[in-house]
Order: C-alpha cells, then structure tokens, then sequence
C-alpha cells in the first residue's frame, strides 16, 4: 500500500482553518476533511433529541443511535449526512457551534469519531483540521500546523460571514462568542486545545487568504515535497 500523507492544521475558532485547509487540499490534490462539522453533527443530533451537550448521561445514552458520514460532492466539498440526512447546512448556525465546542469534551464523543478520522487518513493523503489533530488525532501527521489569530480578528471575520448569509448580529456579542469558545476549547479536560511541540505556528491576523496558503504550501514542500 503506498504511503500516505497527512497535514494537521489546528488552532481557535474563527482563525480561518476551514476555509485554508479546504483550499490548499483542492490545490494540493488531497483530501480535506473538517471535523468540526463531525462534532457540529453529534451536537445537532442531541440539540434534536432535547439532550444538554453538558449531559454526559444523556450523551452518551444516545450516542450509539447517531450514524454519521461523510460525503463529497463533485467540487470535493464535504457534506455531514446523519442518519440518512445531509444536515450540511443545519449544523451551521452560531449556536449549534457553541453546543459542538461542549458536546466535543465528552471522551465517548470523542472515542466514538476518533477511528472515523484516522480512517480517512489511513487511506488518503488528507488535511485536517481541527482542535486537536496533531495532538490527539494524527500525532504523527507529516506537517503539524497552528493558525491563530486575535480574537478581535476572527470576529470581524465572523460578521463578515454572517453579513454574507444576510444574517445581523453585533460584533460585542460575536467577539463574546469567540472568547467564550476559546475558553471552553482551551480548559476541557479531554483533548483541550494547545499547540504541538512540533507544530509550526501562523499568525494570520495581518495575513490574506492567498498569504496563508502559500505559507502552508511552502512548509508542505519542504517537508514532504509535492
């Protein structure tokens, strides 16, 4: 079986993870998985069944009723289908996001996706991100990175998502949001979010879309070639 590779890009809400990952994977050829949209979907199965993403009882009661997979499209765009349903577009509302970063600290929940994750690795060459891929996921992945950015940053990039999508909200109430999740995913007791000893650490705050990925692109070279 050939060798595969992986590139775990980790870092806070809102550092722009998805959208980077996603385009240097088209670029690059690789697989892209998110797997914030794996922990959104747990999250929105249980905000269905009325379940607490605090409540491990619950969870984990009903966690062996959810079936999750994942899909792609023709552009290589990556739909959540659970039970059946494409809740791809479901799964992304502030809200369900927030109750993602809770539900995500419950080591069933996370046991329960962790071979999903790797098996996609095992087969593909793949990027991805997440909170803890290179910590938790792919602690031997070929290329470890940390995107970051100041709070301040990723919350106007979050209202400017939102005013995308025609919704309205207040930047003190986004930046709040952001802070709040930086806290949860920083100080759960499973897999809290932290940089890697070996990962390489990227500032995008002052950084372009373009800027990010061809740093990323460069590192990748570098270490594994094209």
């Amino acid at each position: 079986m050939a060798k595969t590779y992986s590139i775990a890009i980790d870092g806070p809400a809102g550092a722009g993870k998805s959208t980077i990952a996603r385009s240097l994977a088209k670029e690059l050829g690789y697989y892209y998985l998110d797997t914030g949209a794996i922990y959104r979907t747990v999250a929105y199965f249980m905000d269905i069944l009325g379940v607490s993403p605090k409540d491990i009882d619950g969870v984990q009661r009903y966690i062996d009723e959810l079936t999750i997979e994942i899909r792609y499209d023709e552009e290589g765009a990556q739909h959540m289908i659970m039970n059946g349903m494409d809740v791809t577009d479901d799964i992304r509302s502030q809200e369900i996001g927030q109750k993602a970063s809770l539900v995500s600290a419950h080591a069933v929940v996370r046991d329960v996706l962790l071979d999903m994750q790797r098996d996609v690795a095992k087969a593909h060459n793949v990027i991805m991100d997440g909170r803890d891929i290179g910590s938790v996921v792919l602690p031997k992945a070929d290329v470890k990175i940390f995107l970051t950015a100041s709070a301040e940053v990723r919350a106007n990039r979050r209202m400017e998502e939102l005013k995308a999508k025609g919704q309205k909200a207040s930047f003190n109430a986004v930046l709040k949001e952001i802070q709040q999740r930086d806290y949860q995913d920083t100080h759960r007791d499973v897999a809290p979010l932290k940089m890697c000893r070996d990962s390489i650490k990227l500032d995008t705050s002052d950084m372009t879309l373009e800027q990010v990925v061809e740093s990323i692109r460069k590192i990748v070279l570098e270490k594994i070639g094209s």
